[in-house]
């Protein structure tokens, strides 16, 4: 299997219309294919390099496998050139190494965890970022989420212990404007400054405040107090909100 490949760049637009703002103009980049599945089971493998993902912030370590196959996951915090990882529901709990949800036990690091069995991690997955097995009951096993978030999982659902490297990354300073034109990030222009037109904060005479009660999105929508989709699938699984006793 291929580890890299072409990374095609469509500036936010689909069929030609714009419809992620402010994207464009990055620098050319490979796609590192990710094993975020972890699906190659009870075979040991050798980190073979650490290295550097233009598409994420969080370094990638290559494996190797006992078999000669070669894939890449996201590197924990503390994993190095020549330590052993595998994937296994009697893995050791030991950095890098994969297990089911169940055979976790509370008060342990985790990150990459799957959300539905088989699907591949999707949560806590960029740098510095780190979960926390909460506590267990009989259908269900509680997540701590990086953001305060307690939400109940799947016993069956497979996650990688430890805290995601690169933890500094939060600190890093771009230096100047170009900085994020290589990123693919262009100018952003704030609401106030525009015509009526164009955003619900924009018009008045010179440097006017926002004159509406609620801030809003550029296509109108209110963008204050509970934003969350209560119909979203994720909703049945929050036991414990950010703050504290809200759902």
């Amino acid at each position: 299997m291929k580890l890299k490949k072409i990374l095609q760049k469509h500036s936010g637009r689909s069929n030609g219309k714009v419809t992620v703002r402010h994207q464009g103009g990055r620098s050319k980049r490979f796609l590192r294919v990710i094993d975020f599945k972890r699906d190659k089971k009870e075979i040991w493998a050798t980190v073979e390099a650490i290295e550097y993902d233009p598409n994420r912030n969080a370094r990638i370590a290559r494996l190797v496998y006992a078999d000669g196959l070669r894939n890449y996951i996201i590197a924990p915090d503390s994993l190095k050139e020549g330590m052993k990882v595998i994937s296994s529901s009697d893995a050791p709990l030991e950095i890098g190494n994969c297990l089911p949800l169940s055979k976790i036990p509370v008060g342990t690091q985790i990150n990459n965890i799957e959300i539905k069995p088989g699907r591949g991690g999707q949560i806590a997955r960029g740098a510095g970022i780190v979960a926390v097995v909460f506590g267990k009951d009989e259908t269900s096993i509680l997540i701590k989420m990086p953001s305060g978030e307690i939400k109940r999982f799947n016993p069956e659902c497979l996650a990688v212990i430890g805290q995601i490297g690169n933890i500094d990354d939060k600190n890093k300073k771009l230096g100047k404007a170009g900085a994020n034109r290589w990123r693919g990030v262009r100018p952003t222009v704030r609401g106030v400054a525009m015509h009526p037109d164009a955003h619900p904060h924009g018009g008045g005479e010179g440097r006017s405040r926002v004159g509406l009660k609620y801030p809003k999105t550029p296509w109108g929508k209110k963008a204050v107090g509970k934003t969350r989709n209560p119909k979203k699938y994720s909703r049945h699984t929050i036991v414990e909100g950010r703050q504290r006793g809200k759902k």
